[in-house]
């Protein structure tokens, strides 16, 4: 009896490949590659992006694309360094943009739904207004200095390894609350997706938008619902900046929907929707940090070799997409 991977995992599995080899790569080139600090800032230092493209992926998984993530996201930082900058306490803060990230992504869903227009170009526009919107609250970076950031957010960092330094002393690893955050919305969001009728409805509505009607799925209302959560995790993933910046800057996060939706594709998700995890986000995301670290432990490479790696990598996917596509129409 021959066993077979399901069309719908090779992607996945040829994500999870290429995560695997890179690390064991590293660790054979480098020493300190073995570390478990290594580990775990791929997981603090890419969290931000993550929680959007994990947004982005419900918005791929139904056939849609968001180009405002990097605009909400440096909208979401700059708003909350004002806010806090005029005395409003931080959970209120946070809330407040948090409520603005999904108000904003469920306007974005509203004119795509209600006018049938091209995801594509109402989130284009989207971008564009978002990050003016940025430059409004105020036109130059700002620094957080509330204890709250300092204090609190660094408090809730978990112990997860000791290590022994070269001087003999032993030093314990935390896990961020970056980190944290990003893991918990994998989880959370992993569920939703698999087993909540909100998550078929995504998939059903990918893999054919006529079908779905026919089966009676909400299009719009799921539609409206998609890019809803999309604005919330993209301001979520603003805050989750906030946290690992210090800082509120409307001129930064240039490009990083582009990162977000290569994560996605990366990771696995089909491009044309209806087939893709959140799992496989998850280590599309983590790809992007082992490349990003193995550059750094280089050192004599310029940083750029980091988006030429992400390009092949993102062309060699779309490929491995086309022919599951062909081979399934076979």
């Amino acid at each position: 009896m021959k066993f077979r991977v399901p069309a719908q995992l090779i992607p996945l599995a040829a994500s999870a490949a290429v995560l695997v080899l890179l690390y064991a790569g590293g660790c054979l080139a480098f020493d300190g590659f073995t570390s478990p600090r290594v580990v775990i800032n791929l997981f603090g230092d890419n969290a931000f992006v993550g929680v959007a493209a994990v947004g982005a992926t419900f918005v791929i998984l139904s056939g849609g694309i968001d180009l405002s993530v990097g605009a909400v996201v440096a909208l979401t930082t700059i708003s909350v360094a004002a806010l806090l900058g005029h005395g409003v306490p931080p959970l209120a803060a946070v809330l407040l943009v948090l409520a603005g990230g999904a108000a904003f992504g469920a306007f974005l869903g509203f004119i795509i739904h209600w006018f049938e227009l091209p995801p594509f170009l109402i989130t284009l526009g989207g971008m564009f207004l978002a990050r003016g919107l940025g430059f409004m609250v105020h036109p130059e970076s700002l620094g957080i200095t509330h204890p709250f950031y300092g204090e609190t957010v660094g408090g809730l960092a978990i112990p997860v390894a000791h290590v022994t330094t070269a001087s003999g002393r032993v030093q314990t690893l935390t896990l961020p609350f970056t980190a944290q955050c990003f893991l918990a919305v994998v989880l959370v969001a992993s569920v939703a997706a698999k087993w909540t009728r909100f998550g078929r409805n995504v998939y059903a509505i990918g893999s054919s938008e006529s079908s779905a009607r026919l089966m009676g799925v909400p299009v719009g209302k799921t539609k409206i619902l998609v890019y809803t959560l999309a604005g919330f995790l993209s301001a979520l993933g603003g805050v989750v900046a906030t946290f690992y910046m210090q800082s509120g800057n409307p001129a930064s996060f240039v490009g990083l929907e582009l990162d977000a939706i290569a994560a996605v594709v990366i990771g696995g998700t089909l491009l044309r929707g209806g087939v893709g995890f959140i799992s496989g986000t998850l280590v599309g995301v983590l790809i992007l940090g082992i490349i990003q670290t193995l550059i750094n432990f280089k050192g004599d490479l310029n940083t750029w070799w980091t988006k030429i790696a992400i390009g092949g990598l993102l062309l060699v996917f779309i490929m491995l997409q086309q022919a599951l596509s062909r081979r399934r129409r076979e």
